[in-house]
Parts: C-alpha cells; sequence; structure tokens
C-alpha cells in the first residue's frame, strides 16, 4: 500500500487477528455472547454499529468526525485478512489515505483504530451501512 510519508505508516503483519479480538474486546464488551452470536458479531464486527448494539455517528457525520478527530497513532485493519498497519504520526490522516476497496472480497471492510482504543472508525463493503464512528 502506498500511504503518505508523513504518516510514518509501518506495515505490522498477521496482527489482524490480534486487532479484531482487542476491538471486540474494547466496543462490544457489554454485550454477552448470546447478543453477539445473535447479531452475527462473528462475521462482521460493524453488525454492532448496523444492528444498534452500541452508540455511533453514521455516514457523512462519522467521516466528519473520523477527518476532524486528533489522532495521535492508530491501527488500519480489516475483517477477514491479516494484513493491518500501524499509523505512528496520525494527525493528517483522512479517509482518503485509507487503504480502502469496497469491491474487493478482502479490502472491502475496514476499521481504523485509536491506539489507546478510545474510538474507531469503520467502512463497509456494503453501500447502505455506514461508515461509522464509535468513541468512548
Amino acid at each position: 500500500m502506498n500511504f503518505r510519508k508523513e504518516l510514518k505508516v509501518i506495515e505490522i503483519p498477521k496482527w489482524g487477528g490480534y486487532l479484531r479480538k482487542s476491538w471486540e474486546n474494547i466496543f462490544a464488551n457489554h454485550l454477552s455472547k448470546e447478543d453477539k452470536e445473535k447479531i452475527n458479531l462473528d462475521h462482521f464486527l460493524w453488525h454492532l454499529c448496523s444492528w444498534d448494539a452500541v452508540n455511533c455517528v453514521i455516514e457523512g457525520e462519522a467521516i466528519k468526525l473520523f477527518n476532524q478527530h486528533k489522532k495521535r497513532k492508530c491501527t488500519i485493519f480489516y475483517q477477514y485478512i491479516d494484513e493491518a498497519y500501524l499509523v505512528e504520526n496520525a494527525k493528517n490522516l483522512r479517509i482518503q489515505d485509507l487503504p480502502y476497496d469496497p469491491l474487493h472480497m478482502f479490502y472491502g471492510d475496514i476499521y481504523v483504530m485509536d491506539w489507546e482504543q478510545k474510538w474507531t472508525f469503520i467502512m463497509t463493503h456494503e453501500e447502505k451501512c455506514g461508515p461509522y464512528f464509535i468513541s468512548h
């Protein structure tokens, strides 16, 4: 992936599984195992938002929050592959910088998570779902 040099992006291969589990533990920890199964969280983490199982901001407002939010360091990862990135100088990270392809089976669901795990931004492969922004 080609990122702008000012972002200082480090590839972190094989971190996808770890980051997905961390994301679930942080943003879906209020749900029981049964609730997670009911919304098929094991298939798509973003179901947390589309099933209204968490307070989140959607669509244009989510993009606006992501672009304006103060960012220091964050991770970028996907739903189905273990490819992931650490963005060390993320203050200028914008939606246009994200390695996202909604038509590609593996790159269609992308998650950006604050290194301190206080917020997340999600773009899905579904045209009518998302983007989403969750903040603690």
